[in-house]
C-alpha cells in the first residue's frame, strides 16, 4: 500500500511575522520535532514545490498576486496581525504549491492520503485580501488543483477555531466545493454564521456551525455526526480536503475551545472513514491554525498516526446546550437543501 506523505521544507521556518507573534517559526519546529523523537510508520516525508502563477491566478486576483509579488525581499505590514519578512512570500508560494502537491499525489493513487505541514495558514486569505495571518488561500488552490484532475466535487472541511472566511468566499457561489467550517463564533473574522450558506449556485453548500466557546471533544462529536458527515455523505466529494486548524485545543492561547488530542483524531479519523467510503480514501490535511506549541504538535502527531492506520472516536458524554443550540440553527439553515437534515 502506498504511505502517507507528509510535505514540509525549511523555507517554512524562514517566515518570520515579527517578535512575539503567535505564528511563530516554533509551531512547525515543534511539530518535526515531535514527529521525528516518535516517528509514525507508514509515513514518507519530502519537500515540495512552489505553486505556478496559474496556480495562485485560479484563486487570487491579478491585483494581489502584484502586490504580495512587490512585497517579496521586503519587510512589511499587510494589516495589524499580518506580517511579512523577506522570505515570507516565497514561503507562502511553497505552502500553496505544497497544498497543490499534496492533492496531485492522492489523485494519482501515488499516495494514500496526505498532510501538508506549511506556515504561513491559508484560510482567512480572500480572492483579493491577504489578511489574518494568511498570504495565499493554501486549500481553496488545493480545491481548484483537484477539479483540474477530475473531481467534480470537492469537500473542504475546516476545523479551525477561526471561520475561514476566505475560502468561504473563494466559493460562495459554487456548488463544485462544499464547504463546512465548524468555529468560534462571534469571534476573527466576524463571518461564520448559521445563515451564511452561499448564493446563487452555491446556495446550501456552505455549511457553518458557530460555537461560542468552551466545547468539547464530545461536542464536536454530535456536530460531525448529525450534520457535517450526513451532509458530505450526500455529497459524495471525490476528494476530501481539511483546513486542520488546531487552535480549538484546550491549551491553546487564542482559542476558547475545549478539544484534546483525541478530538483531533477522532475528527480526522471520521473524515478519513468518509472518504474511504465515497472517494478512495482521498484526504488531504493542510496545517492552518494552532498557538499552543504542545497541544499542536501532539495533536498532529495523533493526526498523523490516523492518517497512517489508527483509529478513534469521540469520547462519549454530555454536550453543551449551546452546541445543540448552533446544531439546531444549522439545521434550520440548511434544511432546504439538505432534506435529511
Amino acid at each position: 500500500m502506498t504511505a502517507t506523505l507528509l510535505l514540509t521544507d525549511p523555507l517554512f521556518q524562514r517566515h518570520e511575522p515579527g517578535h512575539g507573534h503567535p505564528e511563530s517559526p516554533a509551531r512547525l519546529q515543534r511539530i518535526l520535532g515531535v514527529l521525528a523523537s516518535a516517528p509514525v510508520p507508514g509515513t514518507v516525508m519530502a519537500s515540495p514545490r512552489s505553486a505556478t502563477d496559474a496556480e495562485l491566478a485560479s484563486v487570487h486576483t491579478p491585483e494581489l498576486l502584484a502586490y504580495l509579488e512587490r512585497l517579496s525581499g521586503h519587510q512589511a505590514q499587510i494589516d495589524p496581525d499580518t506580517q511579512v519578512s523577506p522570505d515570507s512570500v516565497d514561503a507562502a508560494r511553497l505552502a500553496a504549491g505544497a497544498s497543490v502537491q499534496a492533492v496531485e499525489e492522492v489523485m494519482k493513487g501515488r499516495a494514500r492520503n496526505a498532510f501538508a505541514l506549511v506556515r504561513p495558514p491559508g484560510h482567512h486569505a480572500e480572492p483579493g485580501r491577504a489578511m489574518g495571518f494568511c498570504l495565499f488561500n493554501n486549500v481553496a488552490v488545493a480545491a481548484e488543483a483537484g477539479r483540474r484532475l477530475g473531481a467534480e466535487r470537492v469537500l473542504v472541511l475546516d476545523w479551525d477555531v477561526h471561520h475561514g472566511n476566505g475560502t468561504q468566499a473563494a466559493f460562495w457561489g459554487r456548488r463544485d466545493v462544499l464547504y463546512q467550517s465548524v468555529h468560534q463564533y462571534p469571534y476573527y473574522p466576524g463571518t461564520g454564521a448559521a445563515p451564511e450558506v452561499g448564493v446563487g449556485e452555491g446556495e446550501g453548500y456552505t455549511v457553518n456551525i458557530g460555537l461560542p466557546g468552551g466545547n468539547s471533544d464530545a461536542d464536536y462529536g454530535m456536530l460531525f455526526e448529525e450534520l457535517f458527515l450526513p451532509v458530505a455523505e450526500a455529497y459524495r466529494p471525490q476528494l476530501v480536503l481539511v483546513s486542520a486548524g488546531f487552535d480549538p485545543h484546550q491549551h491553546d492561547p487564542i482559542g476558547g475551545m475545549d478539544l484534546t488530542e483525541r478530538g483531533f483524531a477522532a475528527m480526522c479519523s471520521a473524515v478519513k472513514s468518509l472518504a474511504e467510503q465515497v472517494c478512495d480514501g482521498r484526504l488531504v490535511l493542510l496545517l492552518e491554525g494552532g498557538y499552543s506549541l504542545e497541544g499542536l504538535s501532539q495533536s498532529v502527531h495523533a493526526c498523523v498516526e490516523v492518517l497512517a492506520g489508527r483509529k478513534d472516536t469521540f469520547p462519549t458524554g454530555p454536550t453543551h446546550t449551546d452546541a445543540k443550540q448552533a446544531l439546531n440553527a444549522s439545521r434550520e439553515a440548511l434544511r432546504p437543501y439538505w432534506p435529511m437534515l
